[in-house]
């Protein structure tokens, strides 16, 4: 079922484009969406009322609300991350330092530090308590497009347009271990990274790259341990199910990874065998995912064509389509309570879906 259209108007004068969305991990209710007109909006689902973040100077790329709820970060392509209180919108600090746009951000599982990616070939690491930065990450050749910090928070992972990913110590600024790109099987990316995600164990990193392929890297030694190659584009997003650890783990109930890509196709990936489970077909191309639920059984997909699905990923079955948008699905994002999906879209809108089916 399909709420009532959940519309934030992103200029007085002029409706933007939306690029990022994220929902507080406690509050059910409470979202905040970003994009072309360099604000976000906090708004809770079935109210009007909504909280302007005013302050960047160049459209909004990327929000995140900390671990526990109380800080929303946005990142801009001006270069800087702010920091607002999640339940008044008020500006805490801004952080500066990146020579340019920021790519992405994630906060630190266990605290109020924030990390971010940008185009200018670095990382960097701020406590946003503070307003200080404590590491900036060097060693990439190109834009910073994607990281995360282990589920652990000991290591972080950070993809590139260089096509290599970079496994850091956090503490000290080092690199542990670089996994450079070659045209051959098992030895990394030859075009550049657009996605990753790590196991909730902290062992493996899976990735996604232009040239279509999807790797599995063992964070301790630095390793490829697989590649996975069916699309025919590049992959644009990524999702591991819940009981995803590592390849070496049989005693999860799924072990299942997901990956959409250009070539208008969705792949569920059995991970213990590093095999392509089912391929689930677009229209278009697939721009971002999203395992459902605790049972890792569901997968929901935004798509080039303004449509949200839900695929099965046992039967490769797609369950329902979300209509609605007019364009490209930029983001989505499920709520605290996993009632409702939500998505953005270029089309300047975002909406609201009642997913409790899936949980």
């Amino acid at each position: 079922m399909e709420m009532n259209l959940v519309k934030v108007d992103q200029s007085p004068i002029l409706d933007r484009e939306l690029y990022s969305l994220a929902c507080s991990p406690l509050d059910p209710l409470l979202v905040v969406t970003g994009g072309g007109d360099d604000k976000g909006f906090v708004w809770k689902i079935g109210q009007l009322e909504c909280l302007e973040l005013s302050g960047h100077k160049d459209s909004v790329s990327s929000l995140s609300f900390s671990a526990d709820g109380q800080l929303i970060a946005s990142g801009s392509f001006d270069g800087t991350v702010q920091i607002w209180d999640a339940a008044s919108g008020a500006l805490k600090c801004a952080l500066s330092g990146p020579g340019g746009s920021i790519e992405w951000i994630q906060w630190h599982p266990k605290g109020h530090i924030i990390l971010a990616g940008s185009d200018d070939c670095t990382a960097w690491m701020w406590n946003a308590d503070k307003n200080v930065c404590l590491n900036v990450f060097t060693g990439h050749g190109d834009s910073v497009t994607c990281g995360e910090f282990t589920p652990d928070g000991k290591t972080i992972c950070t993809g590139s347009d260089d096509a290599s990913l970079r496994i850091w110590n956090p503490k000290s600024g080092e690199t542990v271990h670089v996994v450079r790109g070659t045209s051959c099987v098992n030895h990394g990316h030859y075009k550049g990274l657009t996605c990753l995600k790590i196991s909730s164990d902290s062992t493996v990193a899976v990735t996604g790259s232009k040239d279509g392929s999807v790797h599995l890297v063992n964070i301790v030694t630095g390793k490829v341990i697989s590649s996975l190659v069916a699309h025919a584009g590049s992959i644009e997003c990524i999702g591991l199910s819940q009981g995803f650890l590592a390849i070496m783990l049989t005693s999860c109930s799924f072990r299942w990874a997901a990956s959409g890509s250009m070539d208008q196709k969705l792949i569920i990936w059995d991970m213990q065998h590093s095999l392509a489970r089912c391929t689930c077909d677009h229209e278009e191309g697939v721009t971002c995912l999203l395992w459902l639920g605790s049972s890792s059984q569901y997968v929901a997909t935004g798509c080039v064509d303004g449509k949200v699905r839900v695929w099965d990923s046992l039967s490769g079955n797609c369950l329902r389509t979300f209509s609605g948008h007019s364009d490209s699905i930029q983001s989505l994002a499920v709520s605290a309570d996993g009632q409702y999906l939500v998505s953005v879209s270029l089309d300047t809108t975002a909406r609201v879906f009642e997913i409790a089916e899936f949980c």
